[in-house]
């Protein structure tokens, strides 16, 4: 399949297998514990919103810069009219309930765990940490919403 979005960055270019007026995959993630699931698709379904993900909870450059980015810029999104903001990465639910709560996303972001990489590989967003986290986890991205249908993506 050809690249439909390519995006640089300083470092590198990303290549997206999707494009704007697509829809998210209809696969479920967790939130909180093992037994929440929650499925992303639904969860966008008549809300404008943002989600982002990230390689891993924890890490210097999500923690530094990326959770608190939107922290930060949490007010000016919902004057935009963003109704919902979702973090996800590549971890268990446990984990990234415990970044959540060290960066006091206080319900303005919610936290999701891609456990089985299972969103990550429908959106053909794999990378492969295995050297410094351990498995393959998720680039970096962003897409905003307007339901569950992809309007930017970066």
């Amino acid at each position: 399949m050809p690249c439909l979005v390519r995006m640089i960055t300083k470092t590198k270019v990303n290549c997206f297998y999707f494009k704007v007026g697509d829809s998210l995959p209809d696969v479920s993630v967790y939130e909180a514990n093992p037994g929440a699931s929650v499925n992303v698709k639904a969860l966008f379904n008549g809300k404008k919103g943002i989600l982002f993900a990230v390689p891993g909870a924890f890490t210097p450059g999500c923690s530094k810069t990326h959770l608190p980015g939107y922290l930060e810029d949490y007010d000016k999104l919902k004057k935009q009219g963003i109704e919902i903001i979702v973090c996800l990465s590549v971890n268990d639910p446990f984990v990234m309930t415990a970044w959540g709560e060290a960066n006091k996303v206080d319900g303005k972001i919610r936290m999701l765990a891609d456990t089985c990489c299972e969103f990550t590989k429908a959106l053909d967003l794999t990378k492969d940490m295995s050297e410094p986290l351990g498995n393959v986890r998720s680039q970096r991205y962003n897409l905003t919403l307007l339901g569950y249908i992809m309007k930017v993506i970066e």
